[in-house]
């Protein structure tokens, strides 16, 4: 398709001129300011979050931002007989404003919540009458008519705060010990005793929390009457010294890292009684050196499933245990393929029958089945992707999941009965990215959804998929915050080319209105790493990027080999090969654009953060001269200096194959970057640590190599808030202003 394809193409963008959108706004579209981007309330309309029905799914509630004041959240309820809603608890007012624990400052890194503020998670009581609200490291207890009753006053925090399954107990993590409070009078309880420096009770451990997804470490029998309680002791893994550098001083943390190579916690699991008797251990295997990768109790509460991992995450096996002696029996076990690993999911469901609804990969592409009586059933088949497993009907024998079916661009919600395996049916409409909850009984759905000329929108439908009612229109009508700009609203458009191996790359791209004979720099958005959501596709990209268009700039992302959710193969391709696939992909996107008679070849500039800054540093190096600047943001520089389950997921142990890590680094090449550098980082940093960027830094000096940098004192791996994204946003923009100034 090169060549002649490409320039009718191009002809074809050139007929872009007036947004889709256009009509739909003022006839004076105000201009886009950075300032603006960044300042309350956020251009892309008010966004609850944490949407849940009540158990008696008269209410629902959200965490919703304030208007003054867009990271700050407050809970809310939506009454679903009226349509009537009501702030539920002010932030503001039952908040003390204290300083939060640095063990819960650091879990809300690992959940990405860093700079939220307020009320940040919640918890309906099952009875409906109550909610759990933790702030600012206590615990309350809110009615629906607005009281609040204080739970806990401690400095000290209070971890993983949930009500257990029949409402009998609040239960929390203090002091690295859990702590069961009876909800119906009585004192709280410490069940656990020796939690104290390396040993901790009830948490995640790191890994779990930066790269399983399980942010919790205990586990409520639906009875109330047992907990299974994990216990990890840090005292193997190394220890990193942590600088953590802010405006007014440094605080040194001796965090304890497992860096790739390099011994992991030591993991055990208990059940114990509500009151800590009676505990015992649960038989996990002769090898310590694994992964808890997630627990559940059945629905009877008569056994425990543990999903047991293995170092190099090329099996899993599910064990049944019995709660009453550990004693743990497989009851199967999923392989990777050759040159692959084993993909971590939440879409799996114990039944009430005894059987498991269980999301695989064994086709290469991530699907549902039905494991019973140790026979599996295929629900669903085919070369698309399963994501997540959003409800179950027990009663009817319906699931409700989301995929891309229809669409690798789009996101919708399906649902398939259990008697007609392959029978899928789609329940959200066509040109949306959507993602879906339910409540207990799959009765009804909340679904939120975006596409590129709509920001995100909720609404609350039946099990049929058909809309009830809007919890969040988000309309883009006068009073929006982005009403304003919207007459310059530029459209996004979507394409493919061929990687080197034929397989097919998807494309985005935004250009501002197009004038016959002109040539326009590129503003080229990357990540590339695996294991994280896809980049490309149909749902709102936020107001940056049309202001970066706004600017004269053409906006360009694509989404490479490596990458999730294409199936196994796709991703496959960087096994042991970092900085390889990802890059070419990349490259392949420049040469494409520079065949486009809009585009100024001389002026593409990458930008990426986290992995994203990684392949920054590492296309720069492989091609010298394709880019007019870089901008690396929290790069990755040396594998070795990251973490055990992330890390050895793609490229193994080090001390196996220190080649594919001595390849995979970006410090060996950093002296053959001769485009200019602009490198960032959060000094506060602790899941891509500082010393990425000093190592490359020192290394870039050592051989006389120029470049820029920017480092953020206080900052973590999130770099932003108040001020602070508006001066990123100034540096990088001005970085490229003075690299790659406009065309004469």
């Amino acid at each position: 398709m090169a060549g002649k394809s490409w320039r009718i193409f191009a002809a074809l963008l050139l007929t872009w001129g007036t947004p889709a959108m256009a009509a739909d706004g003022p006839a004076s579209p105000a201009p886009l300011t950075l300032k603006r981007l960044f300042a309350s309330p956020d251009l892309s309309g008010s966004q609850p979050r944490a949407l849940r029905l009540s158990p008696d799914g008269t209410l629902l509630t959200s965490l919703r931002p304030r208007p003054d004041e867009k990271e700050r959240y407050d809970l809310w309820a939506l009454d679903t007989r009226t349509g009537q809603e009501r702030m539920l608890v002010d932030s503001k007012k039952i908040g003390s404003g204290a300083a939060l624990s640095e063990a819960e400052k650091m879990q809300r890194e690992r959940a990405r919540i860093g700079g939220s503020r307020g009320i940040v998670a919640y918890d309906w009581a099952p009875d409906g009458k109550s909610i759990l609200v933790p702030i600012d490291g206590d615990l309350f207890l809110a009615g629906l008519d607005g009281s609040v009753v204080r739970l806990t006053d401690t400095k000290d925090g209070a971890l993983n705060p949930v009500i257990s399954p029949k409402g009998g107990f609040a239960s929390f993590v203090r002091d690295q010990n859990l702590v069961v409070q009876p909800l119906g009078g009585g004192a709280a309880r410490t069940i656990t005793q020796d939690g104290a420096g390396t040993v901790h009770w009830g948490e995640a451990e790191f890994v779990a929390q930066e790269e399983m997804d399980r942010r919790t470490g205990y586990w409520w029998s639906p009875d109330d009457k047992r907990i299974a309680v994990e216990r990890f002791d840090d005292a193997p893994v190394g220890i990193v010294t942590r600088a953590a550098i802010g405006a007014e001083g440094t605080s040194v943390f001796n965090q304890r890292y497992p860096a790739a190579g390099t011994p992991n916690s030591l993991v055990a699991l208990y059940v114990m009684n509500a009151d800590g008797s009676g505990r015992v251990k649960v038989d996990l295997g002769a090898n310590p050196d694994i992964y808890l990768a997630r627990v559940d109790w059945t629905p009877d509460g008569k056994s425990l499933l543990v999903q047991r991992q293995n170092r190099d995450q090329t099996s899993l096996d599910m064990l049944s245990v019995d709660p009453a002696s550990g004693k743990a029996t497989v009851l199967f076990t999923e392989k990777s393929g050759e040159r692959s690993w084993i993909n971590l999911s939440d879409a799996y469901r114990p039944m009430k029958d005894g059987s498991l609804i269980w999301r695989s990969e064994r086709t290469g592409f991530g699907h549902l089945y039905r494991f019973a009586r140790g026979q599996w059933t295929a629900l669903t088949s085919g070369d698309w992707v399963v994501q997540q497993l959003v409800g179950v009907d027990e009663a009817r024998g319906r699931l409700f999941f989301t995929g891309n079916k229809d669409d690798v661009l789009e996101q919708h919600l399906y649902s398939v009965d259990i008697a007609r395996p392959g029978a899928v049916t789609r329940l959200t409409e066509a040109g949306w990215w959507n993602n879906a909850v339910m409540d207990g009984r799959a009765s009804r759905i909340i679904v939120a959804r975006s596409n590129p000329n709509q920001p995100p929108q909720s609404y609350l439908a039946d099990a049929s998929g058909k809309r009830l009612s809007w919890i969040n229109q988000n309309a883009l009508v006068e009073g929006h915050p982005y009403y304003p700009y919207l007459a310059a609203h530029h459209e996004r458009k979507f394409g493919t080319i061929k990687a080197d191996d034929g397989t097919t790359l998807y494309w985005e791209m935004i250009t501002p209105k197009l004038e016959p004979g002109k040539t326009y720099p590129v503003f080229y958005q990357h990540y590339g790493g695996p294991g994280t959501g896809q980049q490309v596709t149909r749902g709102w990209d936020g107001a940056l990027p049309q202001y970066l268009v706004s600017r004269g700039y053409v906006y360009f992302q694509i989404d490479n080999r490596g990458s999730f959710n294409r199936g196994k193969a796709f991703e496959n391709h960087i096994y042991h090969a970092m900085g390889t696939v990802e890059v070419a992909d990349q490259l392949a996107g420049a040469r494409f654009l520079k065949t486009l008679p809009f585009v100024d070849a001389k002026r593409i500039a990458i930008n990426g953060w986290s992995y994203g800054g990684y392949m920054t540093l590492k296309m720069l190096e492989a091609a010298p001269g394709v880019f007019a600047a870089g901008i690396a943001g929290a790069p990755v520089t040396k594998w070795a200096l990251y973490d055990t389950h992330y890390t050895e997921r793609y490229l193994g142990d080090p001390r196996a194959d220190p080649t594919s890590y001595a390849t995979s680094d970006a410090l060996g090449d950093a002296e053959k970057i001769a485009d200019p550098l602009l490198l960032i980082h959060g000094m506060s940093d602790d899941n891509v640590v500082f010393e990425n960027s000093t190592a490359f830094a020192a290394k870039m000096q050592h051989s006389a190599t120029p470049f820029e940098m920017m480092f953020y004192p206080g900052q973590t791996h999130r770099v932003g808030g108040p001020g602070v994204s508006e001066h990123l946003w100034t540096t990088i923009l001005n970085f490229l202003d003075r690299r790659m100034p406009a065309a004469k």
